[in-house]
């Protein structure tokens, strides 16, 4: 008889049920739509009470980084609000890769997600709340092939020229939480790192790029199956909508300092990757993201420069991406911010492991470091 029921149609769900035997359930991701990318599940669990469920999540070594499910822990919660970790153990030997979690609930019904959520709603309250601060306007850039807003806030008063964006990957959610965390840090009045850049800067924050993709539950692309990441030399109107939008508005303003904030699925790691190789590369331009690597690395333990991406060879930087794309076309000094789907290796936290708390808290270092970086630089 079956003691379990599984549901993900809703905001960002994603799960599909193969079978269910007592207690336990064998489970499958449904790929992006229109695309062969799969990684991101979010799904609830209607279960008894007190009694240990099992979890079979199956076909994993087809997904898009068959390399970030060892040492990965489910993330788990009962109230929606406090995420924390399932033990979780991955067998690339039993039925195509399978991730086998275990959760003993307190609660008749449980939500798993590959990471915390960052609904569509929570995205509208968090626009909501920027609007209605003092100093903040609120840019429509556009709309996206589903018909969703794509927003832009404004603020500040000074000439630097900062972009902040995320979840162009929309099964990347704690880009989203990092903005959450900027947006307190920039909107709080007694804030001194707040005030200080928006003394000295104008800032343009999209918090999400990729609304259609978040909702529909994907990891990597929009509704029409792009990888807009891949968009930002030649983005259409038919394909890319997101990033023609907002490239146009950067057209506009200009860009001196821009971040696109990732999550990285194998790495256990916060890091970020620059703009080597780019063809029109300066020492000068260069040395500018270092200098900010460096204050970053300095300033938090939850930063690191051991780990990360292989850097690109000279004149062979893809100016498809975004941070390519801005230092070449801007000279700007941009960067990609990459946090991990699991724990940090180095400084781990196990009850949550990375958590919308710590990316929210890492996300005021980062711009205290940017306020480090203009007095540096000055």
């Amino acid at each position: 008889m079956t003691s379990l029921f599984i549901d993900s149609a809703f905001d960002s769900g994603n799960i599909q049920v193969l079978s269910i035997a007592g207690n336990t359930a064998r489970l499958a991701i449904t790929k992006d739509h229109l695309s062969d990318f799969f990684q991101w599940f979010h799904f609830r669990v209607a279960c008894p009470v007190g009694e240990e469920i099992v979890l079979k999540i199956t076909g994993l070594n087809a997904s898009a980084y068959p390399g970030g499910w060892p040492g990965y822990d489910a993330c788990v919660s009962e109230d929606r609000d406090y995420w924390g970790r399932a033990p979780s153990r991955f067998d690339k030997d039993e039925d195509g890769g399978t991730l086998t979690i275990t959760y003993t609930p307190q609660s008749s019904l449980v939500w798993f997600a590959y990471f915390a959520p960052y609904s569509m709603e929570r995205h509208h309250d968090l626009i909501a709340d920027a609007a209605a601060s003092e100093g903040v306007e609120v840019v429509r850039l556009g709309t996206t092939l589903d018909g969703q807003p794509i927003d832009c806030l404004e603020m500040g008063e000074g000439t630097t020229k900062v972009w902040l964006y995320a979840r162009q990957h929309p099964g990347e959610t704690m880009a989203e939480w990092w903005i959450e965390g900027a947006l307190d840090c920039l909107l709080d009045p007694a804030d001194p790192v707040g005030r200080a850049l928006r003394r000295d800067c104008r800032l343009h924050i999209v918090p999400n790029c990729n609304p259609d993709g978040s909702r529909r539950g994907h990891l990597r692309t929009n509704a029409a199956g792009i990888n807009l990441n891949r968009e930002w030399a030649h983005p259409t109107a038919e394909k890319s909508p997101e990033v023609l939008a907002i490239r146009n508005r950067m057209d506009v303003t200009g860009v001196d300092f821009a971040m696109d904030i990732h999550g990285d699925e194998a790495i256990p790691a916060v890091f970020l990757a620059g703009f080597e190789g780019i063809p029109s590369w300066t020492a000068e331009q260069g040395e500018a993201f270092y200098l900010y690597q460096r204050i970053l690395d300095r300033r938090t333990s939850d930063f690191q420069t051991k780990l990360g991406y292989p850097k690109a060879a000279a004149g062979k930087a893809n100016l498809s991406m975004s941070t390519n794309q801005l230092a070449e076309r801007f000279g700007a000094c941009a960067m990609t911010l990459e946090m991990p789907f699991k724990d940090l290796a180095d400084f781990p936290e196990p009850e949550q492991g990375w958590s919308p708390e710590r990316c929210k808290l890492f996300a005021r270092e980062c711009l205290a470091g940017l306020v480090e970086w203009l007095e540096t630089k000055s």
